[in-house]
């Protein structure tokens, strides 16, 4: 048995990274300031001896939490509506949380994951992207405080790994979905899927021709896993995500099919650096974890569509 640190444990991906940890028998420490995380996303393990949960903000100093054999970060809101909503403190939430969490993997020995982005890649300007490219990311932009303070997040991991030796994994994660999204989280998949429910009309940003690659969050966390158990000299980043590319409006047309509504577009004007495009190429995570996504999105998209039914 493990002792893990999960911060950002009661956000949607957080929450179903420690249900699989239960299963495996871990005890479980899990952080999160409920900002955008919510105790009806744990409420179902709270009372498992194995987890504690604690109420605190990672860009504040860490109470005394003892011995981690692992540390899981994915404590960032990750919707543009979210992170944007609080610029200065979703930046250092990337930056002055992962110091903290940093030090504490270097104190107690930790091996440390860090949940990163496809957004380190901006709008690309190569398609589709491999981890070796660095990105087309506007600086001072309304994105850039999620963006650059994942690109940042990352540099400090591998400044850590170089200077401390310590144990690090990072994963770019490309758009997840599944149950226990938010309703209000913003992203174009729960949106979609709300506003079809409610009979609204489905807000399609630009012209709907953007694409996207949507990974179901089963999928993903599987991947955190795998790469969480490589050897210590493998230390990515890794694409995560699932490669089939689709349009924004090939994604309206699932979801209405699904959600049996078939309701009408409402076009609005492409918000400032959202790209055109995102795809990965996870030939590393096939070679190093033997991972590929299984769930492809018609399933994972009816689970999801289930899910919201009882909460819409």
């Amino acid at each position: 048995m493990k002792r893990i640190l999960v911060t950002g444990g009661a956000g949607f991906l957080g929450s179903h990274l420690i249900d699989r940890l239960l299963e495996q028998g871990h005890e479980i420490v899990c952080i999160d300031n409920l900002k955008t995380g919510s105790l009806d996303n744990i409420e179902h393990f709270l009372f498992n001896e194995r987890i504690t949960f604690i109420q605190h903000d990672v860009t504040e100093s860490f109470p005394e939490l003892g011995h981690f054999d692992e540390i899981y970060n994915l404590a960032c809101p990750a919707s543009p509506v979210h992170y944007q909503s609080d610029p200065i403190h979703t930046f250092k939430t990337s930056v002055l949380g992962v110091l903290h969490l940093l030090e504490l993997a270097r104190k107690t020995g930790a091996k440390i994951f860090q949940a990163s982005t496809s957004e380190i890649y901006g709008d690309p300007l190569v398609h589709p992207q491999t981890e070796h490219y660095w990105g087309n990311v506007n600086p001072i932009g309304i994105r850039s405080c999620y963006d650059e303070g994942k690109r940042g997040a990352e540099t400090l991991f591998f400044d850590y790994a170089r200077m401390y030796d310590i144990e690090i994994k990072i994963a770019r994660i490309f758009n997840t979905y599944g149950p226990r999204m938010d309703v209000k989280d913003g992203r174009v998949v729960s949106n979609f899927i709300v506003q079809s429910l409610q009979n609204k009309h489905l807000t399609v940003y630009g012209d709907g021709q953007q694409t996207r690659s949507f990974c179901y969050v089963d999928d993903l966390i599987e991947g955190f896993l795998l790469l969480m158990e490589t050897p210590k000299e493998i230390t990515g980043p890794l694409n995560l995500g699932n490669p089939n590319e689709f349009t924004m409006l090939q994604l309206a047309e699932k979801v209405m099919r699904w959600t049996g509504n078939d309701t009408t577009l409402q076009f609005k004007l492409l918000p400032q650096d959202d790209p055109k495009q995102r795809k990965p190429v996870i030939d590393e995570a096939k070679r190093l974890l033997n991972w590929e996504p299984t769930v492809m999105l018609d399933e994972g998209l009816q689970k999801t569509i289930a899910y919201f039914k009882e909460r819409v």
